[in-house]
């Protein structure tokens, strides 16, 4: 069966959408759309367009080859659906995270996340490296346990169009039943935040309740003013550099670094050395528990002796 791709259509809604987001920005606050950074950010997405034509026949072959091997033939019926729907959201999850605490997924996941500003138009920033990290290899056990490849790719397609909408400030946060089970925006500007409370947190695709099943959940702060970008930002708007700088970071650590360390460069999480001179998400957070651990302390030690002391009441006059 063949059937279209779902983001083909969606493109001219996309487009839509983000020129109504920067009429309310340009109303309401200017600063949330640079011209750069969203020039980039549509080049990233022409560009990860143009090396998903160049790949996509070959995944899809593969995954056309591996179903010769499936456990089951699953049928196009409408639970079936739902399910393929569903697990692949999930396959999902695990391929986000491991982008985040694998750094040769982050290699070619980081682009996405190296906007200083927080828009629909961030949602173009995809990756022009997919294929060369195998993201793509996070899907397959889908195709063996039976689902036919067309429609695990059009699912594919419909969680991508949902992550679009969910890149923005322009919608605060949704009725509680939506929050607790799905994606949204307030759930994935934690996502995109470098502040330490928020390193490596919510990595749903479509239904947030992955991240609270499995203790990566955190809740937007109202108290906590989000910082986007990454840990360490980008020097300058170079299109090229931020498409492939964590690639040649990786490169470098393998080229200078000793021989009993330099596989852990390319499968640890990001920010690891074997000397311990970076840090990582894991460790930014410990050293900022630790701080704020800390500054409660001092202040109710502050508020403790700061208090009024009540005098003892005089002895009853005999």
């Amino acid at each position: 069966m063949k059937l279209p791709n779902p983001v083909d259509y969606a493109v001219p809604a996309f487009v839509v959408l983000i020129l109504i987001e920067m009429i309310i920005a340009r109303a309401k606050d200017k600063s949330r759309y640079c011209p750069r950074d969203t020039l980039n950010s549509m080049l990233m997405g022409f560009g990860s367009t143009i090396a998903g034509a160049l790949s996509g026949g070959l995944i899809y072959a593969l995954a056309t080859w591996l179903y010769d091997f499936r456990l089951t033939t699953i049928p196009y019926a409408w639970w079936a659906w739902i399910a393929c729907f569903v697990l692949d959201d999930f396959a999902y999850y695990a391929f986000h995270r491991s982008a985040h605490r694998v750094r040769w997924f982050w290699a070619s996941h980081v682009n996405h996340h190296s906007s200083q500003h927080y828009n629909l138009s961030t949602a173009l920033r995809q990756t022009w490296t997919g294929f060369i990290a195998g993201s793509f290899l996070f899907r397959m056990p889908l195709v063996l346990i039976g689902f036919p490849p067309p429609m695990l790719f059009f699912v594919g397609a419909l969680n991508l169009i949902y992550q679009f909408w969910i890149h923005t400030e322009a919608i605060g946060r949704c009725p509680r039943w939506f929050e607790a089970v799905m994606n949204t925006p307030s759930h994935h500007r934690v996502h995109h935040a470098t502040n330490p409370r928020y390193l490596d947190r919510n990595y749903a695709g479509v239904f947030v309740v992955w991240d609270k099943i499995f203790g990566s959940f955190v809740a937007e702060d109202d108290h906590d003013r989000i910082r986007y970008g990454i840990v360490k930002q980008l020097p300058h708007f170079g299109l090229v550099w931020g498409v492939f700088h964590e690639w040649v970071g990786i490169l470098r650590d393998l080229w200078s670094a000793p021989w009993r360390a330099k596989l852990g460069y390319a499968i640890r999480e990001p920010g690891w050395s074997h000397d311990g001179s970076r840090e990582t998400s894991d460790m930014i957070r410990r050293r900022w528990e630790e701080r704020e651990t800390c500054r409660a302390k001092d202040r109710s030690m502050t508020s403790s002796s700061s208090a009024p002391v009540r005098e003892a009441a005089p002895p009853p006059v005999a």
